[in-house]
């Protein structure tokens, strides 16, 4: 089946998908937008989260069939150009990222969060991240990093 879909911004059309093949696998290996990692497929870890007409979602839950004529907005779409998001440059800054493989999940999530909340508590920023695992950092550089784009956010 043919799919066309706007991914950060841009009209893309991608042919013969097969059915049951997820946006996960389309974006990586068809689309050359490896940001989302593929990590349990079973909408466990939080690695391969995406935007999905502005909501986040695993992207390894969501058929590729199911985005026709929808809006995905990848990591990588954060960026504006070579600019990175705020909140992309908070995790660099703050150290949050060791082995990288949750950290376009957690950008993702925690971009959202901000996006709905400038200035949230630390709970509300765990609770916000609690579906996206990493196995490396221990999460306290994660909370920095979404503190530090927030506090940036808000102007402090």
């Amino acid at each position: 089946m043919r799919v066309a879909f706007d991914v950060n911004g841009s009209r893309e059309t991608v042919d013969d998908v097969w059915e049951g093949e997820s946006l996960l696998y389309m974006l990586r290996e068809r689309m050359g937008l490896p940001g989302s990692k593929n990590a349990c497929e079973q909408g466990e870890c939080g690695s391969c989260t995406v935007y999905l007409d502005g909501t986040p979602v695993c992207s390894c839950l969501v058929a590729a069939g199911q985005v026709q004529d929808r809006s995905v907005r990848t990591v990588e779409g954060l960026a504006d150009g070579a600019k990175l998001d705020p909140m992309q440059e908070a995790f660099v800054e703050a150290g949050a990222v060791q082995c990288g493989f949750c950290t376009p999940g957690l950008i993702v999530q925690a971009h959202d969060l901000i996006e709905r909340d400038p200035d949230p508590s630390d709970v509300e920023i765990r609770e916000a991240l609690a579906g996206n695992l990493c196995r490396c950092t221990g999460y306290e550089k994660i909370l920095d990093a979404v503190r530090l784009a927030a506090a940036r956010k808000a102007g402090k």
